[in-house]
């Protein structure tokens, strides 16, 4: 890479400090089963995983006896009710750097797991959209992270190279998403204990500050 032209983010973890949101959604329906996650399970099970592969899972591992299809669809309910009524904070330095990346003449794309109703709504109330030309969700794809369609189809609608692309990502399915379509991925993650996980990660680093900083100091921004 000798400029980089595209950045990819993804959103939940990694823009946006979302996680102990969506387990508090996940623990107001399975309160309805008697079933209560803490949220270190939370974090080291299920954080980073589509919603409804995690429907699948908690529905299996606690021998849940409602419909599959009735979960996921009770959950994006009160995903999209509580995300049109809540503010969800931003990860550190993000407003800054997305400002600075802008600025830089640098092509902005969002590649998130979560469905384009939940994306909307967080951009309706943070303003985080006017940043980004192109936004691909778990909508317009057949397959969610850690597959690399969602990845594949950024790079092909933004009609630019691979090397010129790099990716951010949070967790380890995100990163497996990035890496299988060919991408540099660096992935931002506060909490420690978590980075041996990552570690086939291009990067890592402990905040967007320090991504920032390593690209200008690299000379990957023109």
């Amino acid at each position: 890479m000798k400029y980089l032209k595209a950045l990819l983010f993804d959103l939940d973890g990694t823009l946006i400090d979302s996680e102990f949101f969506h387990f508090e959604c996940w623990n107001e329906i399975l309160s309805e089963f008697d079933v209560q996650l803490t949220y270190d399970d939370w974090l080291k099970t299920y954080a980073g995983v589509p919603m409804p592969a995690n429907a699948a899972r908690l529905a299996e591992k606690y021998s849940i006896a409602a419909p599959l299809p009735q979960i996921i669809d009770k959950r994006e309910r009160l995903t999209l009710e509580r995300l049109k009524t809540k503010d969800v904070n931003l990860m550190p330095h993000v407003a800054d750097v997305l400002e600075y990346f802008k600025s830089k003449g640098l092509r902005l794309a969002l590649v998130t797991s979560s469905p384009r109703q939940d994306v909307e709504a967080v951009f309706e109330r943070n303003g985080l959209g006017r940043y980004f030309e192109l936004i691909i969700t778990r909508t317009e794809v057949a397959k969610s992270k850690p597959d690399p369609e969602s990845y594949l189809v950024c790079v092909e609608k933004l009609g630019v190279l691979k090397e010129e692309c790099l990716v951010f990502e949070d967790t380890i399915n995100g990163v497996k998403s990035a890496k299988a379509a060919g991408l540099t991925c660096f992935a931002i993650q506060s909490n420690t204990g978590e980075h041996h996980k990552l570690s086939f990660a291009d990067k890592l680093f402990l905040d967007f500050k320090e991504a920032k900083n390593h690209l200008i100091a690299e000379g990957l921004i023109a």
